[in-house]
């Protein structure tokens, strides 16, 4: 009955060469063409609320899946149903038609759908520009050049006028404004920090996130540095230079099945967190060892076929659900429409190579050995990569949204993020259950009625390269510090937490590890078991449950007077799997004017190879705890 319930609407795929990808990207095109206006401009996918209004709703289901057409035609193929775009164009931009998108206003929505538009006119201009008519091109012009003088967020997006403009100068428009463009990409150019790695935004923020690699910055500067290289030379080598350094470390955000970890927000944007390695092609960039074109090939088409075989991202008709693995309304954002998932048509850029291009003449390479078993610690984003064990994850502390917005805490505060077991977000306020606390620790001073999460991390660090440090200060009187340490050789499946907490109030704390998938073979909750069979296990201060998904768990190894549960999470709280068990800590604390300390070690280890449950022999490993580093243990020793 698997196979009843886990299927994609698609044709049969092996997704390994262009006519493959291309195979895929018409299908899912394809699946449009119901929901689309009679003029072609909108495309209606649901009734779900944005704070922009619903004509631009229906403006991003039109634009974005043009991240895939344009580079389809691009590189020389073809798609029967393109007419519905450049129908689009013209009536969508025609002030007099009923399907008008509407005019530019200062920080509109419309604005962001103009990047993919930009950039078809810029690759696809004979097939989607050439034939619009004389006055359908001039209402164009006047639309998209709207946006000029129009006041837009200090962020990625100034990425879409940048490009709105370069798809105007590429049409010989006179309402390109090549002042604006260059003034947009200086300032753009401020966000960048070094090691390849830009902010999503001005001096303060500290938000490295998808958006500055795949979503937005490294893409956008790859596809620019191919298609600005004859006006601006300098600044292309420079994005090019810059997504050289960028790939040795975020190749380590990928795993050798194909998945990413997912991190902060837009995650319903799914394989679109791999375009990057497409982009890389695009833009010919001179690849750094021990990165080979297979081997970039093999990092993009891993993770699209993936997304490919995961039926809850798509509904019975082919058109894209709003969440991850499955439909989720609990983990989007105020801007997330029903078209806003058509992001990931960015990773269809490798279609705007000719197939001579090495990164599909090449034999589609593994995960370099040379990455495996390996922690990074990465200085930017202040993450430490790990994977051990077989287990692709990141420690995180430092990162936090700038703004307000809906779930952060859980997209940037937890302390660790995982490839396989993803993260959680709350569904209610009132229980445990509801918190969806992974990975982090929840305090409550009201008995748990509710609870306070990390948000904003302060003085955040990475200490001589071995591990993160951090602040935190949850009430007026509380102050949190995280020591968060990686993996070691000797017990690859353990990493270890530190906290030492002062308190002027009595607090209870809940500490959470990795949610893992909490169902039996036969598909009912898990019960308890012991040994390695698929189950929950409680003792002491010990909490554990291994299901098909892998194993995971959670120690007290300091005083030990913390309380093991293995804990069911609220139903669609994790964005990997809807029925999550959260093996958790949990203990009361009295206020005290001197510091007391929370000594934990995590365990997980990730099903993989198609197999079922993690690899046998776990168990040894789960009896082998890992030990404090004796430079944080004198802290704790001395307290």
């Amino acid at each position: 009955m698997d196979e009843f319930v886990n299927r994609t609407p698609f044709s049969p795929n092996p997704l390994k060469t262009k006519e493959d990808l291309a195979k895929f990207l018409k299908e899912l095109l394809d699946s449009l063409a119901a929901h689309t206006s009679p003029g072609g401009a909108r495309v209606f996918l649901g009734h779900f609320g944005t704070h922009y209004d619903g004509v631009a709703a229906q403006l991003e289901g039109f634009s974005r899946p043009i991240w895939g057409l344009a580079a389809l035609l691009c590189g020389g193929g073809n798609y029967e149903g393109k007419q519905r775009w450049i129908d689009g164009f013209t009536n969508g931009s025609d002030p007099n038609n009923e399907e008008f998108w509407g005019n530019m206003q200062d920080q509109d929505q419309r604005m962001v759908e103009c990047s993919a538009i930009g950039y078809s006119i810029a690759v696809a201009k004979e097939q989607l520009w050439d034939p619009l008519s004389s006055e359908a091109k001039a209402n164009f012009e006047n639309w998209m050049g709207g946006m000029n003088d129009k006041e837009m967020p200090n962020t990625n997006w100034l990425w879409f006028r940048v490009f709105a403009n370069l798809g105007l100068g590429k049409a010989g428009s006179s309402r390109y404004d090549a002042q604006r463009m260059k003034a947009d990409l200086d300032h753009l150019d401020t966000f960048y920090i070094g090691g390849g790695w830009s902010r999503d935004g001005p001096e303060g923020v500290i938000q490295l996130d998808y958006y500055s690699s795949s979503f937005a910055i490294q893409y956008s500067q790859l596809l620019y540095s191919k298609l600005a290289q004859n006006e601006d030379p300098e600044r292309c080598e420079e994005y090019r230079n810059r997504a050289r350094m960028f790939a040795l470390d975020f190749v380590h955000y990928f795993e050798e099945e194909g998945r990413a970890i997912p991190f902060g927000r837009s995650m319903i944007y799914r394989f679109a967190m791999s375009s990057f390695w497409g982009a890389l092609a695009f833009a010919d960039v001179e690849l750094p060892a021990p990165l080979t074109w297979g081997v970039v090939k093999g990092l993009q088409l891993r993770n699209i076929r993936y997304w490919f075989k995961e039926a809850g991202a798509y509904n019975s008709d082919g058109t894209l659900t709003i969440g991850f693995c499955y439909p989720n309304h609990n983990l989007t954002e105020n801007y997330n429409s029903p078209g806003s998932p058509y992001w990931c048509c960015e990773s269809f850029v490798s279609l705007a190579l000719p197939e001579t291009h090495p990164f599909w003449t090449s034999e589609e390479e593994p995960y370099p050995n040379e990455l495996r078993e390996t922690v990074k610690a990465l200085q930017y984003p202040l993450h430490i990569m790990s994977n051990l064990g077989g287990h692709t994850f990141l420690l995180s502390s430092g990162q936090q949204c700038s703004y307000a917005l809906k779930q952060s805490a859980a997209k940037y505060g937890k302390l660790a993020y995982s490839s396989t077991f993803g993260y959680s977000v709350p569904v209610g306020s009132l229980t445990l259950e509801e918190l969806g606390g992974d990975n982090t620790l929840a305090l409550s001073d009201d008995s748990g009625e509710t609870w306070k999460v990390r948000r904003e991390t302060k003085e955040a660090r990475i200490e001589d390269g071995k591990w993160l440090r951090s602040m935190w200060y949850p009430w007026s009187d509380v102050e949190v510090e995280t020591w968060l340490v990686p993996p070691q050789k000797e017990t690859p499946l353990w990493h270890i937490r530190v906290h030492r907490i002062l308190s002027g109030r009595t607090l209870s704390s809940a500490e959470g590890g990795f949610a893992i998938f909490g169902q039996r073979e036969d598909g009912r909750a898990l019960e308890p078991s012991t040994g390695e069979a698929f189950g929950t296990y409680e003792n002491g201060p010990e909490g554990r449950a291994a299901s098909k998904a892998g194993v995971s768990g959670i120690v007290d190894i300091g005083s030990g007077e913390r309380q093991g549960k293995a804990m069911r999470s609220d139903a669609n709280t994790n964005l990997i799997v809807p029925r999550a068990v959260l093996p958790t800590l949990l203990h009361d604390h009295s206020a005290s004017d001197q510091s007391f300390w929370l000594v934990t070690a995590i365990f997980a280890q990730p099903s993989s190879g198609g197999t079922e449950g993690a690899k046998p022999g776990w168990l040894a490993q789960w009896n082998t705890r890992p030990t404090v580093p004796p430079e944080i243990g004198a802290r704790v020793l001395r307290t």
